[in-house]
């Protein structure tokens, strides 16, 4: 690498010259840093170069190779890339690359689009979740995105794949123009040795994203200027109008969503851990349940943190990284993702000190969305290979924030089925004018945006998997005891970590149940270092019984209705599993 006096006389560029020179010693370090998915193993600096058999692996893409194409570069050569070429990046004082996604710091629900074709035409659950684009809108966006791919002077290719069992798992290629994005897709997808990336051939998928470039509106079925759309047939996703990093990770997700099933095993969004005697736990559950924080445990090396597959022989990770949450971050709440905010890491559109680069964690004035993108291999305990064998135990988290559901509750095979595909947590008053009291949401499979088969599909195959492995499924809430948000109390963290810990035991598997009300849930007469009386919300309710069972019969009626969705598809015993009234 030439030195930063060099680098500073030959850019025209003074600016990014001068961050070039203040992150010399970040570059120097990376020379000496190669991603590897097996520990141990010697660091190595080469990188692969762009092979006749990978320039005609391009050609049915209309892809120009040309000199500002890189191929899977290092860290360091993205975060210089990255530093001159695009605007508001930095290096923070941890070491992580600071970059900024535009106008959009979310995904766009509303604009992804699965095109309609012959071949997977009776597969797709179309609706609100997988909406239809015609073959040809989706070939005017592909030539709209390699157009504007081609025009770049700078353009990124990184070649990974997505699964870590090498039976099921697909090679994934990103086309992008943003050192950022193949930096995270770099971190996201699972990296290939050199031997791999040199006998890599044609993926089984390419990303096209021209994310800064925007979508035709006046295509029909294009509603905005963004599209992120999707076509199984061609094996190619397009990105038009937004640079969030996300897309392409879900993305990825939603195909390994269509594929897995078709190939009889179970795609899932779920962490996953191991004890120390080989059992695995699955957890489930949305945003705000704990499902992070209740799946990260110093005894149970981590598998995976968002996306896994489960196989006649176990579970795998389908990423090679994670992409945490970082709003209101501190060391001391969770220090295993802080400590992985270095140098190769990601940090998307937080707020930071313009003299020390130290990031503000609390600031949320571009969005409550800010996160972090690093490989798996940063945290301390994580499990590499990402693999696993047949889970003993399946956790459905919920934030019941109405006080109704119990802290556990052991689910029949039937009830497992009608819990997953609802999906159910709860938003808190409060954070909304006008809104007084909790509110129900539900999310099919607990990951409805990413579905692509009907929510029953992937249901009756979690049941298969259950039987044929004898695993036990629990729904734990973590939600309010004694009242509703705003009269009852959080359970205790402390308290739904005493819960876990007993489902890992196989204490709660031993323990005697007694049957509870509405939902017909079994819930345990005892949990070590529990208190016995949250174990039975109405036990623990501290208003009127009449209050209680008015809002419980009104939890319920919100499940009944929701589930109607599904009852075209869902078996009499599925939906007599779910609450009755």
């Amino acid at each position: 690498m030439a030195s930063a006096a060099a680098v500073f006389r030959s850019t025209a560029n003074q600016a990014c010259a001068l961050k070039l020179l203040r992150t010399h010693a970040y570059s120097h370090a990376a020379q000496r840093i190669r991603y590897s998915r097996h520990k141990n193993q010697q660091p190595q600096h080469k990188e692969p170069s762009i092979a006749c058999s990978f320039e005609q692996s391009l050609t049915p893409t209309d892809i120009s190779v040309h000199s500002g194409l890189q191929r899977n570069s290092s860290a360091a050569r993205l975060y210089e890339d990255a530093l001159c070429h695009e605007p508001d990046t930095a290096i923070s004082s941890t070491g992580a690359l600071i970059a900024r996604s535009g106008k959009k710091t979310g995904r766009s629900p509303r604009d992804k689009r699965i095109v309609e074709e012959a071949s997977t035409v009776d597969d797709v659950w179309w609706g609100p979740v997988n909406k239809k684009l015609s073959e040809e809108a989706f070939a005017i966006n592909y030539k709209r995105a390699v157009n504007y791919l081609n025009r770049r002077e700078q353009l990124y290719i990184f070649d990974g794949f997505a699964g870590w069992d090498p039976k099921y798992r697909i090679k994934v290629r990103v086309i992008c123009a943003r050192a950022y994005h193949a930096l995270f897709m770099n971190n996201m997808l699972i990296r290939p040795t050199q031997q791999e990336l040199a006998d890599f051939g044609e993926p089984d998928f390419t990303i096209f994203n021209a994310g800064q470039f925007p979508a035709d509106c006046e295509i029909k079925g294009i509603s905005s200027p963004t599209s992120v759309a999707i076509s199984f047939e061609r094996r190619q996703m397009v990105i038009l109008g937004t640079e969030y990093a996300g897309e392409m990770k879900k993305g990825v997700f939603t195909v390994m969503h269509y594929l897995m099933p078709k190939a009889g095993v179970l795609s899932l969004h779920s962490s996953c851990n191991e004890g120390p005697d080989g059992d695995v736990s699955l957890f489930f559950g949305l945003s705000g349940t704990g499902k992070t924080t209740l799946s990260a445990n110093p005894q149970r090396p981590l598998i995976g943190d968002d996306e896994h597959v489960w196989t006649e022989s176990g579970v795998f990770n389908i990423e090679g990284g994670c992409y945490a949450k970082t709003v209101d971050l501190s060391v001391e709440k969770e220090p295993e993702i802080f400590n992985a905010i270095r140098f190769g890491s990601v940090l998307e559109n937080v707020i930071f000190d313009q003299n020390t680069h130290t990031v503000d964690y609390t600031d949320k004035s571009i969005t409550e969305n800010t996160r972090c993108a690093y490989p798996i291999e940063y945290i301390p305990n994580a499990k590499i290979p990402c693999v696993g064998g047949n889970p003993k135990n399946i956790v459905l988290l919920t934030c019941d924030a109405f006080g109704v559901l119990p802290p556990v509750a052991k689910l029949t095979p039937a009830q497992a089925m009608y819990h997953f595909i609802s999906g159910y947590t709860a938003k808190i008053a409060g954070t909304e004018e006008g809104v007084t009291e909790p509110e129900a949401t539900f999310s099919a499979c607990f990951g409805q945006p990413f579905l692509v088969w009907h929510p029953v599909k992937y249901a009756q195959m979690l049941a298969q998997k259950m039987q044929e492995h004898n695993a036990n499924v629990w729904l734990v809430n973590t939600g309010w005891t004694g009242g509703a948000y705003g009269i009852g109390k959080r359970i205790s963290l402390k308290y739904s970590r005493a819960i876990i810990d007993a489902i890992h035991s196989g204490e709660l598997e031993k323990a005697q149940y007694s049957s509870y009300g509405v939902f017909n849930l079994q819930i345990p007469k005892a949990v070590s270092n529990v208190p016995a009386k949250i174990l039975d919300p109405s036990q623990a309710w501290e208003g009127s019984t009449q209050e209680f069972g008015e809002t419980i019969t009104k939890l319920a009626q919100l499940f009944q209705a929701n589930f109607k969705k599904y009852s075209d598809k869902a078996t009499s015993d599925i939906i007599g599993a779910g609450p009755q009234n």
